[in-house]
């Protein structure tokens, strides 16, 4: 059997390298998707050495898209997609004609025709599905409402693609003169309907998809995983939500034209009201990580360097109508909704990219002789310097933000809503529970115990901050830092609350943080990991701190600054195997405490009952919240879930 066959080569070849240049670009304090984009750079036909099959990458980076795409829709509900619905259609109609218009003007510059400067101007409106994904995930921010907006705002940036890719054909027939239009799909090719019937056929064909997967698919699909789940197999569990992700967005294309990351979307969609869709997405996790990253690859293959020697002015103004005419169309319509500046720039950062949907249109037009094979490089090397230059848009923003925070104090956090809705407690006055909860055992490497209690005169109450601002200092001394507050946080937090401790607690997800400040609890809204939050914690008048999150890799990084921040601060931290203790411990947590071997200690206190431990009531169980973002490197540190 051959070794070297082109898909696995262009597979080992794209995740090694990605490996190597995105660990290096971390080395360097550098986002890793700039590595990526390198490792495609490297493997393309432009670079001298091994040459990656460019047909296979693409298609590989294409299921990357579709795991995604379903990732994130299955944190997403219809009620969340219409919420958003009100700023994300008027907004992504409005900047995708700003960035059309400019992409005109470039194109009559350059001596192009009409046309070909709708086509050209279409290409850089539309924003990568990966890359702005991923930045929202990087910032833990998908499930906030800028999140929420960005996301809305993808969709129909989708939606609008697809009729793109309708009017091509019919355009590319009246520039010719002879007004017939090419057939797009069967049915046009059968009766053709003409511009407005092909237009009529698209929109019925949409309807028509979005009815069955809210109808029929919200039925069918949940149905299908609780009878896989039933079977006891989690080879077939995994395997069934890899056939609904792929199968789904495959169906969606070929029946109803729409894109497949809109079909994968829909299908997460419909599957979050089912109770296994956290069990669907920690499963789909990893192939999701490794195809994404294909995608990088395969956009960094397409790019010639040498389009920056022989385009520079063009290139620079193509830069411009990406970068800074697409976010500032993106943030005037976002501010004139009312919305903070702080949601405005993140959603003016994520759009400042192009990708996949940009190169689609790039190849169909050049097919249909509507534009000159000149704009599929300008297109191109503007996606990869764009996608490079990304995480700098959002240093940019951040920088804006803090100006802005020095200079006005509250302009970049006057909120436009209510205030936070309060959620009622469902078990709040249920009685404590029979499972035996120790409360001194499982303490790892630590020479005594931490002692979290209250300390005289330590101040209880503080002021709620709004959750669009820049975290706020607390006013609390004396009092535990609780980061997390998820199944184990909740219970640790209840127990804080019956004992009158003062604590505060960190969490980035917005329902949970409603949710406690509804209850009158200080929250701290934000990612742990970073320094400025850890200080409007108040580290260095605390008590002690508990991480209370899942991941140990990003409870580590929590401990790091905490370390730095405050030497001599007990720390408190959850682990679930022996290598983890070892890690969080090297770190400099205080205390660890091994999930599976309480439990094992719970299970042996039933068999074999002691005073000491019949006599033992455990904590009364959570309240419901929702499932965070699936607990992976990158994912949200202060999301609770094991």
């Amino acid at each position: 059997m051959p070794h070297a066959t082109p898909l696995i080569s262009t597979i080992v070849a794209g995740i090694v390298l990605a490996f190597i240049f995105g660990a290096i670009a971390a080395r360097l304090r550098v986002p890793p998707l700039v590595g990526y984009l390198i490792a495609g750079i490297i493997a393309g036909p432009f670079t001298p050495g091994f040459v990656a099959d460019q047909t296979l990458a693409p298609q590989l980076a294409e299921i990357g898209v579709i795991l995604l795409m379903f990732g994130v829709g299955l944190h997403f509900s219809l009620k969340d997609l219409l919420s958003v619905a009100s700023i994300a259609i008027p907004g992504a109609i409005v900047q995708i004609s700003v960035a059309t218009a400019l992409g005109v003007l470039l194109a009559l510059g350059l001596g192009w025709s009409l046309t070909s400067g709708l086509v050209f101007g279409l290409a850089l409106s539309v924003a990568s599905t990966v890359v702005l994904l991923r930045a929202l995930q990087d910032r833990r921010e998908i499930d906030t409402r800028r999140g929420r907006i960005a996301v809305g705002w993808l969709i129909v940036e989708d939606l609008a693609m697809v009729l793109a890719l309708v009017l091509l054909p019919a355009l590319a027939s009246l520039t010719n003169g002879d007004g017939a239009v090419v057939a797009h799909d069967w049915l046009t090719a059968k009766f053709n309907p003409g511009l407005a019937g092909a237009l009529l056929i698209t929109f019925l064909k949409v309807a028509a998809f979005v009815a069955v997967m809210l109808i029929v698919g919200r039925r069918v699909i949940p149905w299908m995983l609780q009878a896989v789940a039933r079977l006891g197999s989690r080879e077939l569990f995994r395997l069934a939500v890899l056939a609904i992700a792929l199968g789904v967005a495959f169906g969606a294309a070929k029946l109803f034209g729409v894109s497949l990351a809109l079909g994968a979307f829909f299908a997460g969609m419909v599957l979050s009201e089912s109770d296994l869709s956290h069990e669907a997405a920690q499963e789909s996790l990893p192939l999701r990580d490794a195809f994404a990253v294909l995608f990088f690859v395969s956009v960094g293959m397409l790019f010639d360097p040498g389009i920056l020697l022989r385009e520079p002015l063009p290139l620079l103004i193509t830069l411009f109508i990406i970068l800074v005419g697409k976010s500032i169309a993106a943030f005037v319509i976002v501010r004139a909704f009312r919305y903070p500046v702080r949601t405005a720039l993140t959603i003016s950062a994520s759009l400042a990219q192009i990708g996949e949907f940009s190169f689609i249109l790039m190849e169909l037009g050049i097919g249909l002789d509507l534009v000159p094979e000149r704009a599929r490089g300008l297109v191109l090397a503007g996606a990869i310097v764009s996608i490079l230059l990304n995480p700098v848009m959002f240093a940019i923003a951040d920088r804006v933000l803090r100006y802005l925070d020095q200079r006005a104090g509250t302009d970049s956090a006057a909120p436009t809503s209510t205030a936070p809705a309060t959620v009622t407690e469902a078990t709040a006055d249920a009685p404590p529970a029979t499972v035996i909860a120790p409360a001194t055992v499982g303490r790892l490497a630590v020479p005594g115990d931490v002692d979290c209690a209250p300390l005289p005169g330590a101040s209880t109450t503080a002021e709620p901050a709004d959750p669009e601002s820049p975290p706020q200092s607390t006013g609390l001394s004396g009092h535990v830092v609780l980061v997390g507050h998820g199944r184990v946080g909740s219970l640790v937090a209840r127990s804080l609350r019956e004992r009158d401790s003062a604590f505060l607690v960190i969490e980035d997800i917005d329902t949970v943080v409603d949710d406690l400040r509804g209850h009158g609890l200080e929250v701290i809204a934000g990612n742990a990991a970073k320094a400025d939050v850890l200080r409007a914690a108040n580290l260095d008048s605390a008590r002690c701190m508990v991480v209370a999150i899942p991941n140990a890799i990003e409870a580590g990084q929590v401990i790091r600054q905490a370390r730095l921040l405050n030497p001599g601060l007990p720390i408190i931290a959850r682990a679930h195997s022996d290598a983890q203790v070892d890690h969080l411990t090297g770190l400099g947590a205080d205390t660890v405490i091994m999930g599976e071997r309480e439990i094992a200690r719970g299970i042996v206190g039933h068999l074999f009952p002691t005073p000491a431990a019949t006599d033992r009531r455990a904590l009364p169980p959570p309240a419901p919240k929702p499932e965070p973002q699936d607990a992976a490197p990158g994912d949200s540190p202060a999301a609770d879930h094991p």
